[in-house]
């Protein structure tokens, strides 16, 4: 079974959401989205400053077996980027949830938003009935 850090908030399209202690949220897919995608070869990150929409597009991880969207999980600014994974897109399969991580980003109704994800329970029946 996949790695579902219980202190994480997720979405039902398999990315995941950390809120920071400055009120920014740190986000990335989860380690069953990269298991199934399989090895990265590249990550297309959003322009910090770029307004992002909850639900909505936001970047792209392109593995060896497809190119997959990756959607926000909260609306706001994206406020940093993984410039690491430029060039090292594999960070995602070695540790999605640490030096893997996305963006990040600066809430707009961040309480709103956070309140719709999955806790680690939720998801992790999401990905055990996920057909991928």
């Amino acid at each position: 079974m996949s790695k579902v850090p219980s202190n994480l908030k997720y979405t039902q399209s398999h990315e995941w959401a950390e809120v920071l202690a400055d009120g920014t949220i740190r986000v990335g897919i989860t380690d069953h989205a990269q298991g199934l995608l399989g090895d990265m070869v590249y990550v297309e990150l959003p322009q910090v400053g770029r307004t992002v929409d909850a639900g909505k597009e936001c970047a792209v991880v392109e593995s060896v077996k497809a190119a997959s969207d990756v959607y926000a999980p909260v609306g706001g600014k994206v406020v940093e980027v993984n410039a690491a994974l430029a060039d090292a897109p594999e960070l995602i399969n070695k540790d999605c949830y640490a030096d893997g991580w996305i963006m990040r980003i600066q809430p707009s109704n961040a309480a709103g938003d956070t309140a719709k994800l999955l806790d680690a329970n939720a998801y992790t029946k999401v990905a055990e009935t996920d057909a991928h």
